[in-house]
């Protein structure tokens, strides 16, 4: 049950990224002042958030967050956990890359609210949303119901049940 809740929680973290990244698809820049101010505050550097950019971006986000949805509830198969421990390797990635930014090992600009963003939201939320998509991936699609206290059987052939029965 945890898994479940683990992997909804990462496909609302996706869902509602995927959402924003539309909201700046059409020339907003809430929570930012402009687009030069947004650009600085979510990457640390100066770069087009017009739906050129932000779209295809949109478009993944919400790809993975349907996806991780559906290989939460059981369905899609081996195509939803792939998406599903693709998101975790990439959510691994930007949460250490977030390390090395709050390390100093990769640049950012000490003045920009990148840094402290980066500190308290963006890596810890990758960290903990990369760990909460492993162990989702990790979880088998299953179309068997179970419920708590109950343990799932396997199904048996006609033949393998046939041979159990003596006359």
């Amino acid at each position: 049950m945890r898994n479940k809740h683990a992997g909804t929680a990462v496909a609302a973290l996706l869902a509602a990224d995927g959402l924003a990244h539309l909201y700046w698809a059409t020339g907003a820049t809430w929570p930012a002042a402009d687009e030069r101010a947004l650009s600085l505050a979510v990457l640390g550097l100066e770069t087009s958030f017009g739906p050129r950019t932000v779209l295809p971006l949109a478009a993944v986000l919400l790809t993975a967050a349907t996806s991780v949805l559906a290989h939460t509830r059981g369905r899609g198969g081996r195509a939803t956990r792939a998406v599903t421990a693709a998101v975790a390797a990439g959510l691994t990635v930007r949460g250490l890359a977030g390390l090395g930014w709050a390390a100093g090992l990769l640049p950012s600009p000490p003045d920009s609210p990148f840094r402290l963003l980066n500190l308290a939201l963006y890596t810890p939320l990758c960290l903990a949303a990369a760990w909460a998509a492993a162990r989702t991936a990790a979880r088998r699609n299953s179309h068997q119901t179970t419920f708590p206290g109950v343990r799932a059987s396997t199904p048996q052939s006609s033949a393998s049940a046939a041979t159990r029965v003596r006359p």
